[in-house]
């Protein structure tokens, strides 16, 4: 009997102490109601409570939570329905407001998303729904961040993951990139071949004026070279006349002189009997001496001019 007493107290005193001690994980808040009104929030870590006095009434995370908001269609501002699937990205940052704020915060959040997003979307064209997601998802955001702060749920972020037009929508829009860049692919091709002639005559051009500028500065050469050529000869020819000049007015320069001739003379008249197979003797030698006379007057008159 005794030990029968004692171990219904071993089960009392076991049960009390489970339902007085709770160990709440880390990054959890769990919401304590004292005779079912709301007591405290039991934060991580060893907590005691009252047994049958205090309860635990509800359990909260405090990560970020992804939660998946179901894909509705959407009506844009020009009349087409356009198919939307999003994620949305929240935390609990109030566990007494998120235990009794709302029935289920999770519901709200997601009907709340789903209309804000119809709201947002019925404001743009289609055009402009694939352009500005980031102002879409801002939009969502700052709306359900607004309204979560009475359920003590922080909105972190929404992502929209797909968009879908209607199959002939689709369709048209498929059929107008292809048209945009055949458009591109001709407007490129035409500017090369522009490009192209340009540089053709370009290098045609400077082509031109390259081998204008050589033959230029070929003439100009030229002519420098003749004008050099004919001022060297005339200098030595002039050079050649003065010492000449200067050798026959040195003493016995005439007899050099008469010399010279003579012999240039006697060439020549043996170079005419060569060419005519004929020995040509003069008949009168006089007239060579006549022939060097008049040479040596006429040196001696160039001599004295």
């Amino acid at each position: 009997m005794g030990f029968q007493i004692a171990l219904v107290i071993l089960v009392i005193a076991a049960i009390f102490v489970v339902r007085s001690i709770k160990v709440v994980p880390q990054q959890h808040a769990w919401v304590v109601e004292r005779l079912g009104k709301y007591h405290g929030t039991l934060t991580p870590g060893l907590n005691f409570l009252v047994p049958f006095v205090d309860r635990l009434a509800y359990k909260h995370s405090l990560k970020e939570i992804p939660l998946d908001v179901p894909s509705q269609v959407c009506i844009t501002r020009d009349n087409t329905q356009l198919t939307v699937d999003g994620i949305l990205y929240f935390q609990v940052t109030d566990p007494m407001r998120a235990s009794y704020g709302a029935s289920n915060y999770v519901i709200a959040i997601t009907q709340l998303a789903q209309t804000t997003l119809r709201s947002v979307i019925g404001r743009m064209e289609l055009d402009r729904t694939f352009e500005e997601r980031a102002v879409i998802n801002s939009s969502v955001v700052e709306a359900l961040d607004e309204a979560a702060l009475n359920w003590g749920v922080k909105v972190l972020r929404y992502e929209i993951k797909d968009l879908t037009p209607p199959p002939a929508i689709l369709h048209s829009m498929q059929a107008q990139i292809t048209a945009e860049r055949e458009k591109r692919a001709l407007i490129a091709a035409s500017e090369g071949r522009r490009q192209e002639q340009i540089n053709i005559a370009t290098g045609a051009r400077e082509a031109a004026i390259a081998r204008s500028e050589g033959e230029k500065q070929a003439e100009i050469n030229k002519a420098q070279g003749e004008a050099a050529a004919i001022t060297a000869v005339a200098d030595a020819t002039s050079d050649a006349i003065r010492k000449i000049a200067a050798a026959i007015q040195q003493p016995g320069g005439d007899q050099a002189v008469q010399l010279k001739v003579a012999e240039k003379a006697v060439e020549a008249y043996a170079q005419l009997a060569q060419k005519n197979n004929t020995m040509i003797v003069p008949g009168n030698m006089t007239e060579v001496a006549g022939l060097i006379g008049t040479a040596m007057g006429l040196l001696k008159g160039g001599a004295r001019s």
